[in-house]
């Protein structure tokens, strides 16, 4: 068994939900969170001229605007092969250090779990 088929089926989804967002949007990330209730927030990367925030971001400050109060889990589907210092920080100031933030790939293989 890979470590993409031992994810919990909630966890999958988000990763699911963050490659439609990354397809849908042809944007470079997609990005999607859970929220402590089991709300879930969609996003892709904003790039315009007086904004950019990676997906991630983009996809914690939409639970937050939506009043979240904590993450139980984040996804990201990039082409990166680490998730970038600032989308950590946000998982992080919203969750907490044992929160996972799921790394996949753009085919939805989970590359790493932080």
């Amino acid at each position: 068994m890979t470590e993409s088929t031992a994810l919990d089926p909630e966890d999958r989804k988000i990763i699911t939900l963050a490659r439609s967002a990354r397809a849908r949007n042809g944007v470079a990330e997609g990005a999607a969170v859970r929220d402590e209730t089991g709300r879930t927030y969609v996003a892709g990367t904003v790039e315009l001229p007086s904004l950019k925030l990676s997906a991630l971001q983009t996809a914690v400050a939409m639970a937050v605007a939506s009043g979240a109060k904590s993450l139980e889990a984040a996804a990201v589907v990039t082409e990166a092969t680490h998730p970038a210092e600032a989308d950590v920080a946000a998982v992080r100031d919203l969750g907490d250090p044992t929160t996972p933030l799921l790394l996949a790939a753009p085919d939805g293989t989970l590359k790493s779990t932080l």
